[in-house]
């Protein structure tokens, strides 16, 4: 399998990890990844409320940028909101000319064109539908049994576009967390919003959503995700939702590569467990 990859800001800086263990278990798993040359912000969700225009164009720059690459081939993104982003830019120059003419008639201020041939993939669309549970299951050389998880999605890999889950119901993680040896939570705060940016603006409302998660996670023994601003949200905030809702919420918080690494044998450093701010000395013991 080869994949062009789109890492985005997140991954080359506060969820570095995130891009650490993405490249070693795909690269374990036979994918060949090819790094976007040169690629730039897809405009994340400041872009979007100064203009749609630049929304769409910064990530259209990055599609035409692989199209330069590759005619007719696949995108990786691992971040749920820049996997949001490209989509939608992709969309519109699939299925819209009016925006398709104006996003190129931004991009040729830079010598660019974009046409939208290339589909663009999220990182567990592709872990779940090309490798799956099947293909996984024999690279798994350290059984997790005795761990249970619990998958969080988050809203912007599933929501406006469920190409490969239900976003109410998803259930496209727990294949891969079986295919570990792990049992898998059950809850139904896997495809609930985090809050995102809530904790920064309105902190009461967002650690009350980050609560809510993590309370409803108690009884596993650790949550994957996804997403870097759901990590950031259940990782990062753990401590003052802990205080706000006056009982203890610390938990491991993993993204599912870095899970399935440590099943598959990979070592810690090449994971970047060094990295996550929430591993309890629990798990670690486990490990």
């Amino acid at each position: 399998m080869n994949f062009l990859y789109y890492p985005g800001c997140s991954l080359t800086a506060s969820a570095r990890e995130y891009d650490l263990a993405t490249r070693a278990v795909m690269a374990a798993a036979g994918v060949n990844l090819t790094e976007i040359d040169d690629w730039t912000c897809c405009g994340a969700s400041a872009a979007a409320p100064i203009s749609h225009l630049l929304s769409l164009s910064l990530s259209a720059r990055n599609l035409a940028l692989a199209e330069q690459t590759t005619a007719d081939g696949q995108i990786l993104v691992p971040c749920s909101a820049c996997y949001l982003n490209l989509k939608k830019a992709h969309e519109a120059l699939r299925n819209d000319a009016k925006q398709r003419a104006m996003i190129n008639d931004a991009l040729a201020a830079v010598g660019l064109t974009a046409t939208g041939s290339m589909r663009v993939r999220h990182l567990l669309d592709v872990l779940a539908v090309d490798l799956g549970k099947q293909h996984l299951a024999p690279l798994i050389t350290r059984s997790l049994a005795g761990l249970t998880v619990a998958p969080y999605y988050g809203c912007q890999c599933l929501r406006p576009y469920p190409e490969f889950d239900d976003p109410e119901r998803p259930v496209s993680m727990e294949p891969l967390i079986e295919a570990t040896g792990a049992g898998v939570h059950v809850w139904e705060m896997g495809g609930r919003c985090c809050g995102a940016s809530l904790v920064s603006t309105q902190p009461e409302t967002g650690l009350e959503r980050v609560g809510a998660i993590l309370k409803a996670a108690k009884g596993a023994d650790l949550i994957v995700t996804v997403c870097p601003m759901c990590q950031m949200n259940l990782d990062a905030w753990q401590s003052k939702a802990s205080q706000m809702a006056g009982e203890d919420l610390a938990i491991t918080v993993l993204y599912l590569p870095q899970l399935l690494g440590l099943a598959m044998g990979l070592g810690h450093q090449e994971l970047g467990l060094d990295l996550n701010l929430a591993v309890l000395e629990s798990f670690r013991e486990r490990i």
